[in-house]
């Protein structure tokens, strides 16, 4: 049985309604998982945005999951990231914690650790603003869980090849 791997893969598609939709279409359809999904324009002058996806599979459930999305009418590119080399993921969490006394002072001090900045705080409560790698917001999660966390939002990743060339 082949290994299940995480890809993370970037599409270039026109910037127009229901290209999102499609996408998503293609993954539902066919029972594939998402596991991070953003959007965002990249391109004014020429209406185009990136979507980045995070999915897994086996080898060849992703090369069909790539060779499906290059033939959708709108995608100009289908970069899979993780086979094409170095690349960079960044995630964006807020993070509410609940907590007085000693875990207040714990949480404030393992957000310093890992450069979490407080964007919110009450006299219960704080709301800590992290980015990093999705391994990095899982590792400070995961130590805020005992502390009193109460609350997640994150935006899933977004990812850029490392050197020169642009998707």
């Amino acid at each position: 049985m082949e290994a299940i791997e995480r890809h993370t893969i970037s599409v270039l598609v026109d910037n127009e309604a229901g290209v999102l939709a499609r996408v998503i279409g293609l993954f539902s359809g066919r029972g594939y998982n998402i596991e991070s999904l953003t959007v965002a324009e990249v391109d004014m002058a020429r209406h185009l945005s990136r979507i980045t996806i995070v999915t897994s599979g086996t080898p060849m459930i992703i090369e069909q999951i790539k060779a499906q999305l290059g033939r959708l009418v709108p995608v100009h590119r289908v970069s899979d990231l993780t086979n094409e080399g170095p690349h960079l993921e960044r995630e964006l969490a807020l993070v509410k914690v609940n907590g007085t006394g000693d875990k207040r002072i714990e949480s404030l001090r393992i957000a310093d650790i890992f450069r979490a900045r407080v964007v919110d705080s009450t006299l219960e409560s704080f709301v800590f603003e992290m980015t990093g790698s999705p391994e990095k917001l899982n590792a400070f999660i995961n130590l805020m869980q005992p502390l009193g966390l109460v609350d997640v939002s994150r935006t899933g990743v977004v990812a850029i090849a490392r050197g020169p060339e642009a998707i």
